[in-house]
């Protein structure tokens, strides 16, 4: 039996770093190689046979679900169903099942200690020098994973330096399409670089999220590496016209989709400031957290908002603040909430420009 392999692998979320172990697959198998594989242990039946096999098996576990039933497949795996969502009173209605029903598949316990027991790994070597990219700030605002075109980017690690000359460089990538190579630098040395950052332009206003990447090599005839940030970068958005009855909806919280997730609508604003929103997600009651903050770390906080599904919002500011509410509108919560918990680890930011005229 053939060993399971894994390396060691940096988590660049973590500061100082760490490192984790990385499962390394040898293959992915499909449906063709599962029901090859069959036919060789029971060779009276054929592979089409077993294609149909699996192809009856998942059909049947889909009616039982439907069925309402639970499928527990002893000493393997159970398929259940669950909801998730948040109800305000027992008589409200499911949220549409789009966003609340959840397909569960999950090892039993004998099956898991059985991989256990016979499991034999490998360890694999590390993969080859990479620029490590720790930490990114904009030392403007002063705050982390913000992309200010208007500040300097500061990126601290290990194994930055590189020399344009050789084809190296640093690269901003917007998700959403578009990337420009670095060429106003202040500092760049091993641990930091110091950067006035270029913006590809996005194809809409609200993505305005963002990679920054370093690549060098490590000798004058070497390999071209690169190494690219862990976390997402955004950058602030401006909202015009706030003072208005009716100033114009802007986009915000949104990755590299072609609409938004959320829009602002409207507001009370005294005067011009700048601020930043941010969605939590909420494991405990399966919801997100809307709230309004200022502009330093662990400073002011508005009171938080749960949001289960699409809809209007209102957010109250924080005590100082000249924005005395928000409002906003959920457009993709799915998508949004998906989002968060899949490429931001639980929480996105968005700093917002304010501005009355």
């Amino acid at each position: 039996m053939a060993t399971i392999q894994w390396r060691p692998e940096v988590n660049a979320l973590t500061t100082p770093p760490s490192w984790r172990p990385r499962f390394i697959a040898r293959n992915v198998l499909g449906k063709a190689d599962m029901a090859a594989r069959m036919a060789k242990a029971l060779p009276n039946y054929s592979e089409e046979e077993f294609r149909t096999f699996i192809d009856l098996h998942n059909q049947l576990i889909a009616e039982s679900l439907l069925n309402g039933e639970q499928v527990t497949e002893e000493n393997a795996v159970t398929y259940s169903l669950s909801f998730t969502g948040k109800l305000n009173s027992p008589d409200d209605p499911l949220p549409p099942l789009d966003e609340c029903l959840q397909v569960r598949i999950h090892a039993s316990q004998p099956f898991i200690e059985a991989i256990r027991r016979d499991a034999k790994t490998e360890r694999l070597p590390e993969e080859k020098k990479l620029p490590l990219i720790s930490t990114v700030q904009d030392t403007v605002l002063e705050l982390k994973d913000v992309l200010n075109p208007a500040g300097l980017l500061q990126l601290t690690g290990a194994d930055l330096h590189f020399d344009r000359k050789q084809g190296s460089g640093c690269v901003i990538e917007g998700t959403a399409g578009g990337k420009i190579t670095q060429t106003r630098f202040g500092k760049i040395e091993d641990s930091e670089i110091i950067v006035m950052p270029d913006l590809p332009a996005p194809p809409h206003p609200w993505n305005n999220e963002y990679t920054v990447s370093v690549s060098t090599r490590y000798s004058e005839h070497g390999t071209l590496r690169t190494g690219t940030y862990g976390r997402m970068l955004r950058s602030p958005l401006t909202l015009t016209k706030m003072g208005h009855p009716n100033p114009p909806e802007v986009g915000i919280l949104t990755g590299k989709e072609a609409s938004a997730h959320v829009s602002v609508t409207s507001g009370s604003v005294a005067a011009d400031t700048t601020l930043r929103i941010q969605a939590v997600f909420d494991a405990r009651t399966d919801a997100l957290l809307f709230s309004l903050l200022d502009m330093k770390e662990g400073g002011a906080v508005g009171a938080a908002v749960s949001v289960t599904a699409n809809g209007a919002v209102t957010l109250q500011g924080f005590s100082g603040s000249a924005v005395s509410s928000l409002s906003i509108r959920v457009n993709e919560y799915a998508g949004l909430k998906e989002m968060i918990r899949n490429n931001y680890g639980g929480r996105v930011v968005d700093v917002l420009k304010v501005e009355t005229a």
